[in-house]
């Protein structure tokens, strides 16, 4: 599990690899806090969850979904083996291939929760920071690579510092995609390479129904049992934040990622966008 550095600013949790306590690359530091003084006590959330009934939007969606990531923490990882019968292991690997990347890549893994797709990287041999706005999940992680407090939309890095970037099933907690995939398109080198996976509908009529019993009844249940009711009736319907498939696409390609694509995982129960950073970086 990582550990959180002895009065280190709630910007950053690491195991340090470079000077300062601050990611490094091969050209040097590529991230760095952004305060220089210890706040004390741990920063988590304190606000209301999610309601299942009324889906946030802007800075209190922002504070609701950081307060039920800091709430279920402890019990994420056992709760989505379950209610994916393992299945989330395998779409995470199969992200991580996509990214098609020499080894000692460095990657960001964004919205990286307990460091699962961060140690998915450093097995093929990658180099993996993470980032999350949850503390709590920080607190929780269960991986040796470098992770960072830090808001996804808001990255304390220079541009173009990643080989690549992975996030996983967190589109849909996000403020706003738009920015988001500005982000990637600023910090990405030209040429390298994203990763996202999330949640999906399957396209067959007869296994969408089967889906959208499992998942807005099933999954609350096995949710509220093992961790927290209220959040686990919330993650079925932020679904509905998602936009279509094509219009997705549409925003990486404005932002500045071509070729893009999205693939259906088992049989269309989760997805996987890709797509590589043009080389002209005014996009």
């Amino acid at each position: 599990m990582a550990k959180l550095a002895r009065g280190a600013p709630p910007s950053v949790i690491a195991r340090f690899l470079g000077p300062g306590g601050f990611p490094r690359s091969r050209d040097g530091p590529v991230a760095s806090p952004d305060v220089t003084t210890p706040t004390p006590g741990r920063p988590l959330a304190s606000g209301d969850l999610p309601d299942a009934d009324h889906l946030p939007e802007g800075a209190e969606k922002v504070a609701a979904v950081r307060s039920m990531f800091d709430t279920i923490a402890p019990r994420y990882d056992l709760v989505n083996r379950v209610m994916t019968f393992r299945m989330d292991v395998g779409w995470r690997r199969r992200a991580v291939r996509a990214l098609q990347l020499p080894a000692e890549s460095r990657v960001y893994d964004l919205a990286c929760g307990t460091g699962d797709l961060c140690e998915e990287l450093r097995r093929v041999g990658h180099r993996p920071v993470g980032f999350d706005l949850s503390f709590g999940m920080l607190l929780a992680s269960r991986t040796e690579a470098p992770l960072v407090h830090a808001d996804a939309l808001r990255l304390p890095v220079p541009d173009a510092s990643a080989d690549g970037v992975t996030c996983g099933f967190a589109l849909r907690n996000l403020e706003d995609l738009a920015p988001f995939f500005a982000e990637l398109a600023r910090v990405v080198r030209p040429h390298g390479r994203i990763a996202l996976l999330e949640v999906a509908e399957p396209p067959n009529p007869v296994l969408r129904l089967g889906h959208s019993v499992y998942f807005g009844r099933v999954v609350p249940l096995i949710g509220g049992l093992l961790s927290d009711p209220a959040a686990y009736r919330y993650l079925p319907r932020s679904v509905s934040y998602l936009p279509p498939a094509e219009r997705m696409l549409e925003m990486l390609d404005d932002a500045g990622f071509a070729p893009a694509h999205h693939d259906l995982l088992s049989v269309g129960i989760a997805r996987l966008l890709t797509a590589t950073r043009r080389s002209d970086r005014t996009a």
